[in-house]
């Protein structure tokens, strides 16, 4: 009964384990649920745009980038109303002017996406149809004396004009209770609960509390509480699952890192086979003749 009880108590403590962390992108992974609902991005194109009271749900379309099966660039929201504008919003909770650059690479893969989509001919003489770009980050952080637009010509090149210009306007909530204001401030919520309970199941259930009590993102909250904890918690299997990828990697290029060298050293003709493996713990005889068969049949 003693064997059976100490066997149970380690799997009783990793089941825990696996329930006490929060994603490291926690915030991240709410931004993306709350704006995939058609319904709140449709707030934040009314919070961009309230002049506009003509625009339905049906004129938005969701072109995020999301690479799930490559290691491509993938973006945080892009959307189009109709095919007049094109919505492109980041957002980030520490300052980087680096964000302009990457707001950039997006902007032309959804061009390059676009224009696929639709067939457009960019060869031919016919000017093709462009949607007008709009580009904001949504910024967590502290605001400081932060600006409201930041541009390529004035971060990167001293202000001077260039071939290519692009402006990010910035968006710091706090100005009534929109959509935009409401993230920011769930967000804050949410750092303050870590700064209290760590990486916590507490500090997201705790986080979704204080948040529906102030009317912080209630609807959504209350509505689908248990998927937002959900998207919020990381399991241990996952972080160990990271780890394990990034080892390999490593593993991987260390291997081609022991392969080049080696076929520099069959290059200079100097070194036998048994020689060279000499240098290499991980590698046989066998291993570097493999290697030099695979190299005469480059030749």
């Amino acid at each position: 009964m003693q064997g059976e009880t100490l066997q149970e108590e380690p799997q009783e403590k990793t089941a825990e384990k696996k329930e006490t962390f929060a994603k490291y992108t926690a915030k991240d992974s709410v931004f993306g649920a709350l704006f995939q609902d058609k319904k709140y991005l449709m707030q934040l194109y009314r919070t961009l745009h309230p002049e506009d009271a003509e625009t339905t749900e049906d004129a938005l379309t969701d072109i995020t980038i999301r690479n799930v099966l490559t290691n491509g660039i993938y973006n945080d929201l892009c959307f189009r109303v109709g095919d007049k504008v094109m919505f492109l919003v980041e957002h980030q909770s520490s300052w980087t002017m680096n964000i302009i650059i990457r707001v950039l690479m997006y902007l032309v893969q959804i061009y390059h996406d676009y224009f696929e989509e639709q067939g457009a001919d960019l060869y031919g003489s016919k000017k093709v149809h462009v949607p007008v770009p709009e580009l904001y980050m949504i910024f967590t952080g502290e605001r400081a004396d932060r600006p409201e637009t930041i541009s390529l010509s004035k971060e990167f090149f001293g202000g001077k004009e260039c071939a290519i210009e692009v402006k990010v306007k910035v968006l710091y909530g706090g100005k009534g209770n929109d959509i935009i204001s409401q993230y920011v401030d769930f967000t804050k919520v949410y750092n303050e609960q870590v700064k209290q309970y760590g990486r916590s199941r507490e500090a997201v259930t705790e986080t979704i509390r204080i948040c529906k009590d102030r009317d912080v993102l209630r609807k959504f909250l209350a509505g689908r509480e248990k998927e937002v904890i959900s998207i919020m918690m990381a399991l241990f299997d996952e972080e160990k699952i990271m780890r394990t990828h990034i080892a390999s990697e490593r593993r991987e290029a260390a291997r081609e890192a022991v392969r080049e060298a080696v076929e520099n050293m069959l290059k200079t003709g100097k070194m036998s086979a048994e020689e060279i493996a000499g240098y290499f713990t991980e590698l046989s005889v066998e291993d570097v003749r493999e290697i030099e068969k695979g190299l005469l049949q480059t030749i």
